[in-house]
């Protein structure tokens, strides 16, 4: 099979699939993208090869970039980030930090975080999308959440979700580092 035969494969598979993901009917990814209807049936079906502008027009629709509706491999996708590749977004002098570990789009984007507070510190978060949910899990000394003005004591070992589409922050009172697990789950496009 020639490239461009896999690549026509694989963006009908990724177009079929981000479709049924995100819940779009073919007139409703027609209207958001700008393509016709009919043009949407033939890129399902792999009968042809579309330009680029009508790829971008139609990853922007679907909330997806154009490596994942043309990426031809099949198969379970296994993605290994060395902890000397993790993006350490933020810190301060103090020592407290935070590193994203891992992403992936599971419809909407996943992440995976690994912070630490020091004691006296605190990160303030402002409002994520409706629908956005936080996992934390502390493995040491003492978190104290504010969700909406309300504070939450978590203690290590104890595990905490929370809806977060309201202001939040994540401090530590006490006097030995604060350390902790966080995934957070967003909304896909819709």
């Amino acid at each position: 099979m020639s490239d461009l035969e896999l690549l026509t494969q694989s963006l009908a598979r990724s177009v079929k699939h981000w479709r049924a993901v995100r819940g779009f009917t073919l007139d409703v990814l027609a209207a958001r993208a700008g393509v016709s209807r009919g043009m949407l049936i033939q890129i399902e079906q792999a009968r042809t090869n579309p330009s680029l502008g009508t790829v971008v027009k139609i990853g922007d629709a679907l909330g997806v970039s154009i490596t994942t509706l043309l990426d031809h491999e099949q198969g379970p996708r296994v993605r290994i980030v060395p902890a000397e590749q993790a993006v350490r977004l933020w810190h301060t002098e103090a020592g407290s930090y935070n590193r994203l570990l891992a992403g992936t789009e599971a419809p909407g984007p996943l992440e995976m975080w690994d912070w630490r507070l020091m004691p006296g510190e605190s990160s303030p978060s402002d409002p994520h999308p409706t629908g956005t949910m936080e996992l934390l899990h502390v493995t040491a000394g003492e978190l104290t959440l504010t969700v909406d003005g309300v504070k939450h004591r978590v203690p290590a070992g104890a595990s905490v979700s929370f809806e977060a589409n309201l202001p939040h922050m994540y401090g530590n009172t006490g006097d030995v580092p604060m350390e902790m697990m966080m995934a957070v789950s967003v909304p896909p496009v819709t």
